[in-house]
């Protein structure tokens, strides 16, 4: 018999094959069904799919601003970032309002906007201050008995520019992927490369580059808004009209009350000066009108003030003692008590003292608002009557809105502040963005930024922004562009009702004036 080619054994060796494979598969399907332990693997990686999917709710709304009828979608949901490969790395969680009925969106600005923290969501500056409800309030801003209820409100930036709220990863419902460590999303650098991100996605699936752009940042919320006007340049080519600095903080060393650091203690004055005044603890030629208080004081905290701190342990005596006298007569402390505490008052002291004889405590946010609490002889106050007051109000009333009125379920916590156990910043040096926000603002000359402060603010002191634009180094025909307003109230202005009109009428202002063509 002939010996077959090697050609030739190839078709045998095929049907071979196909027989035993199909005497394989009906033997499988002969067995009992039983998941193979493959499977049980993928069974967690398939379900975390779903979880960071996109998932989105959009209802319909109006609300009468200004005599003006503005009919607008929300989109509440969340937004999945991933990298080159697909692979997604966080969940972002945002509010976006729309108003309908534009034929063109490039002639409606877009505004992003967040608290700060670090750790906070955006719920503040939503129902606080630019969404179109807000928590209802008294006659001086306080939150009214739970549960709390919102209602329009009446000085939303809806009139003037579309909004979207953005929750930080790791804040309100923003999650990192599975797999993907939070640190990675956390720091001063990783914070603005992820908000960043999901600015860029969002303004394009949304078709929005040709739109005015705007950033409207709360406390650190100012640091990560400067940071984002050169990121935004540099790594995408996206040019910002404006940006608001709401309660600001561009160079920690101005409040970080660190030994060595005499800066804040400068800075601080004329915010205790306004605390002072408030509780009518400021002697008689002092207590009139409160512009003219700190106009005097500003100078004295300047000059005098500043002085004597550089000079340390080389300063007189006779002159320390002087020094003290004014420090107490500008802070309604016993000069007793300053002389004790090294010509330095830190804030949290002094929001203890300040009312000692009468058993409160002022608020940090807001010195306006009293808390008690155990009164030792030193140290700080046991919680900030300010924080909690405006922070259990606007979280339930968070909760209930984005379920019950914009239709978006979830079984996730609300982080409405998130205490992390670090947040990783430049090592060897404080957090600085004033160049970040000078390069930026030269390389793009139409980029203009309004800093709103609040006199009762002891976070972030109003006089940190007059300070900041006097160092900002901008030539003199460009030093038009930048601007501060004051309001009397705290952190967050936008609770007192006056001073939410004005800030609402001073950001229109700013706006219009930032579009093109102006």
């Amino acid at each position: 018999m002939p010996r077959m080619s090697r050609m030739s054994n190839v078709p045998v060796l095929l049907a071979l094959l196909l027989s035993l494979s199909s005497l394989a598969a009906r033997a499988r399907a002969d067995e009992p069904a039983k998941p193979p332990a493959a499977d049980k693997a993928k069974a967690p990686a398939d379900k975390d799919a779903k979880v960071i999917q996109d998932k989105v709710s959009r209802t319909q709304h109006s609300i009468s601003l200004g005599g003006q009828k503005i009919a607008y979608t929300a989109t509440t949901g969340t937004l999945v970032l991933a990298d080159e490969e697909g692979k997604p790395r966080a969940s972002f969680f945002y509010i976006a309002y729309t108003k309908d009925g534009v034929k063109d969106p490039r002639e409606r600005p877009v505004t992003f906007s967040y608290n700060g923290g670090p750790g906070s969501a955006a719920l503040w500056v939503n129902i606080g201050a630019f969404g179109p409800r807000r928590v209802e309030s008294d006659a001086e801003g306080k939150p009214l008995p739970p549960p709390s209820r919102l209602v329009d409100n009446e000085n939303s930036l809806l009139d003037l520019t579309d909004i979207v709220f953005i929750d930080p990863i790791g804040t309100g419902y923003s999650r990192p992927a599975p797999g993907e460590p939070l640190k990675d999303f956390i720091g001063f650098n990783n914070d603005i490369e992820s908000v960043g991100a999901f600015i860029r996605l969002w303004i394009t699936r949304n078709a929005r580059w040709g739109s005015p752009k705007f950033l409207a940042g709360e406390s650190y919320g100012t640091t990560r808004s400067a940071g984002l006007a050169s990121y935004l340049q540099e790594r995408y080519g996206m040019d910002l009209n404006g940006i608001v600095l709401i309660s600001a903080v561009l160079n920690w060393q101005d409040f970080l009350f660190d030994l060595g650091n005499d800066l804040p203690y400068t800075i601080y004055l004329p915010t205790y000066a306004a605390a002072a005044w408030y509780h009518k603890k400021l002697p008689p030629e002092l207590s009139g009108d409160l512009q003219h208080t700190l106009d005097e004081v500003e100078a004295f905290a300047l000059h005098d003030y500043a002085t004597a701190l550089l000079e340390g342990d080389r300063l007189p005596a006779a002159k320390r003692h002087e020094i003290a006298a004014k420090v107490a007569r500008y802070t309604g402390l016993s000069v007793d008590y300053v002389e004790h505490s090294n010509l330095r008052i830190e804030h949290e002291h002094f929001a203890k003292e300040l009312l000692r004889s009468e058993g409160k405590t002022v608020g940090r946010l807001d010195s306006r608002l009293t808390g008690s609490d155990r009164l030792g002889i030193e140290g700080t106050y046991e919680f900030d009557p300010a924080s909690a007051l405006l922070g259990a109000s606007y979280a339930a009333a968070m909760c209930d809105y984005v379920r019950r009125d914009l239709g978006f379920e979830t079984d996730l916590v609300y982080e409405h502040r998130k205490d992390f156990d670090s947040w990783p910043l430049p090592e060897g040096r404080y957090v600085n963005v004033v160049e970040p926000l000078r390069k930026a603002m030269m390389k793009n000359p139409s980029l203009r930024v309004l800093i709103a402060s609040g006199h009762y603010d002891m976070a972030t002191p109003f006089f940190e922004g007059i300070y900041t634009i006097a160092h900002l180094g901008l030539p003199e025909s460009e030093r038009g562009r930048i601007r501060q307003t004051f309001y009397e109230a705290g952190h967050m202005m936008y609770i007192h009702p006056p001073d939410h009109a004005k800030l609402h009428k001073d950001i229109a202002e700013f706006i219009k004036s930032a579009l093109p063509g102006k």
